[in-house]
């Protein structure tokens, strides 16, 4: 039984009303029981595997002991506590699975945002760190020879290293001998794993708002693209303190930990690597520290490149310090550091040597630093659908799409190119038959990626088993064309900043609470109320801002948070309501499904027996019940057959409140709705 707590509730349900009914067990995506593919494999862990995560014996025994619930729902001690953390990863699960079908930074962002809510506490504490990563790189990427996005990619990597945790009996044992996990604890080592492998796979790439500067300083002054060096201009950083600097508890818990002085982040990080790493590479302390230290201060000394690895580290040290408090960092939490240390520049070039015929050392093993090891093969694996940002990048040719099967202890990757760039791969194909005839000694013609993946010695996959011992995961790749079908990204042309979006969220929130008041009340008030939800709740908000666009789109109107010359949209006309409230019911009817709720009025009925402040809306979150939603098979067509039957008064509930929500988000900086005519 997957949700257990689910379980639970249902069953005590059956008892109190003497009937079937919910709430009912959350389906497992289509062939994801038995799927090794990625979306199966990586949903699958989260829905089996993780059984019980973030549960609580302790509030589950206050809550028999008092009679009342922990749990927040709609409002707080609405449901057992259990159970809210049930529903907290069904959010997970079903965000993961919108991000894996359509692969675009929005649903990137919900993912990023339940992870948040789930395991920090709060999204609001470390929103700024996430959205500002998105933000800055696609404003300011273009100018970069080079760039390619981190955001989605750092989701994807994520949702790759659950489906090789699921799907990998090696790497699992390895894992779970590391950290000391028994094979009873199966579920208790997912959620080990889910939290710490989170922490490297969403943060890894955090630092890029560092190196992009450095990035666009070398391609400004870049004539005729000569090789950077000696004669670039470039960047450095200095008063690293503020980033590096370790409290007077920090330095004190530190140093006793490893029985040695450590005063700085870098210091800290350098040890922690060296008692994972340093008997196998010889590498001691003083030098990973060195090395360290001299990262954002002396790029020259690192083939004048700017290691994004360092900062992502760093800052993600004082997110944790400032969200969870010193006192509570564990070696866990320190190995998700090393690893995001590690993972860009540092093991290849300055522990292994991968590249070095003289210094190269063997490629790490999983038993050494399981999330090290992880981080850099999945980053290394994913390469496909990542928007070009970069000059060059848009003028090489990268996989669009990829499929993965991670059956019988392996990897099978295949790796999709755009059919409609075929030009491209005839003419890389006709200069490379030409060097070979010309028994030419220079390098051979590239077409990167998809050269590294095609060709006979196949690079692409030699330089990950130069990194990462593959001896107990084979690794195969396969590369083919297709068509790319871009329907799922569902582009509009709405846009704002990632800011904006939970802004949004709040202001729709409160939409139903404050229709001609909405003078009245604070952004403080706004946010503190939508703070109370649960995750479910929030997520069901946010959402719908991310449907919003397509609605605004189907009645010729479009919202951004940039000045435009076109008229602002005061309020919303008969007509456009007529377009747009039927699409925002099919947009919760499914949503409902998704998260199992079924169909049923038992709550209006039977309200008197429930113990709550409101008993009538406690029952309706115990049961998972709601009059409007639909139950079984259904498509469209029925969706909107549904949406006709419903009286005026609940077909009012998809369309009244938007006009009050126009005013609303006035209150935030920039963000308004314009007119196309």
């Amino acid at each position: 039984m997957a949700y257990t707590a689910i379980a639970k509730m249902k069953k005590w349900n059956c008892e109190r009303f003497g009937q079937d009914v919910g709430p009912y067990q959350p389906y497992l995506v289509n062939g994801s029981g038995m799927g090794h593919d990625l979306k199966s494999a990586a949903l699958r862990f989260l829905h089996e595997r993780c059984e019980g995560l973030r549960f609580s014996a302790e509030k589950e025994q206050e809550e028999q002991k008092s009679g009342k619930f922990l749990g927040t729902s709609y409002s707080p001690n609405q449901i057992p506590y259990n159970m809210q953390m049930d529903v907290d990863r069904l959010c997970l699960e079903r965000e993961l699975e919108k991000f894996i079908d359509s692969g675009v930074a929005e649903d990137a962002y919900t993912v990023y945002y339940s992870y948040l809510e789930m395991f920090f506490g709060a999204y609001g504490r470390s929103s700024k760190m996430i959205e500002l990563l998105s933000e800055f790189e696609s404003n300011a990427s273009s100018l970069l020879m080079k760039h390619r996005d981190h955001y989605s990619h750092s989701v994807y990597v994520f949702a790759l290293g659950l489906a090789i945790y699921e799907t990998n009996d090696a790497f699992r044992s390895t894992f779970c001998r590391f950290y000391g996990f028994s094979d009873r604890e199966e579920h208790e080592a997912a959620a080990f794993f889910l939290e710490f492998w989170g922490l490297c796979a969403l943060f890894h790439d955090i630092g890029y708002p560092f190196e992009i500067p450095f990035e666009q300083v070398l391609a400004y002054f870049e004539v005729d693209r000569k090789q950077r060096g000696a004669d670039s201009l470039y960047l450095a950083y200095r008063n690293m303190g503020c980033l590096s600097d370790l409290g007077a508890h920090g330095k004190e818990r530190f140093s006793e930990w490893f029985k040695t002085p450590v005063e700085s982040v870098e210091m800290l990080l350098a040890c922690g690597i060296e008692q994972r790493l340093g008997a196998a590479y010889n590498v001691s302390v003083e030098y990973l520290y060195d090395t360290i230290r001299r990262k954002p201060t002396d790029p020259n000394e690192f083939g004048y490149f700017m290691d994004h690895g360092y900062f992502s580290a760093t800052r993600l040290y004082q997110e944790l310090v400032e969200v969870c408090g010193e006192e509570k960092l564990t070696m866990a939490h320190l190995d998700a550091l090393t690893a995001i240390m590690l993972h860009n520049s540092l093991f290849k070039f300055s522990i292994a040597f991968y590249k070095s015929k003289e210094k190269h050392k063997a490629p790490l093993k999983a038993e050494l630093h399981p999330l090290a090891y992880l981080l850099m093969l999945c980053d290394e694996l994913q390469c496909w659908d990542r928007t070009a940002y970069g000059r060059n990048s848009r003028t090489e040719l990268h996989p669009m799409a990829a499929e993965f099967d991670f059956g019988r202890g392996a990897i099978h990757a295949l790796y999709c190119f755009d059919a409609d760039e075929a030009d491209k791969i005839t003419a890389y194909e006709a200069a490379h038959r030409e060097w070979v005839k010309s028994g030419a000694k220079d390098a051979p013609p590239r077409l990167k990626a998809y050269s590294d993946m095609a060709e006979k010695d196949q690079r692409f996959r030699t330089d990950i088993e130069k990194i990462v011992d593959l001896s107990d995961y084979p690794l195969f790749i396969t590369t083919f064309l297709r068509t790319v079908d871009r329907k799922n990204k569902h582009t509009y042309l709405s846009r704002s900043s990632f800011l904006h979006i939970y802004d949004f969220a709040v202001a729709l929130n409160a939409r139903y609470h404050y229709e001609g008041h909405e003078d009245e009340v604070s952004v403080r008030t706004l946010e503190e109320e939508f703070d109370r939800m649960s995750l479910e709740y929030k997520l069901s908000n946010i959402n719908q801002v991310k449907s919003f666009s397509k609605y605004l789109n189907a009645i010729g109107c479009f919202y951004t948070d940039r000045p435009v010359d076109y008229e602002m949209l005061r309020s919303f006309s008969e007509e456009q309501i007529a377009v747009f409230a039927p699409m925002e019911h099919a947009r919760w009817v499914q949503e409902h499904r998704a998260m199992g709720w079924s169909t049923g009025d038992l709550y209006e009925t039977a309200s008197q027996i429930c113990d709550a402040d409101d008993p009538q809306k406690a029952l309706r979150e115990q049961l998972r019940q709601h009059k409007l939603c639909m139950t079984g098979d259904f498509g469209e067509m029925e969706i909107a057959k549904h949406y006709l039957s419903l009286s005026e008064e609940d077909q009012g509930k998809d369309w009244k409140p938007f006009n009050s929500m126009l005013k609303l988000i006035k209150k935030y900086d920039g963000l308004r709705i314009y007119r196309l005519n």
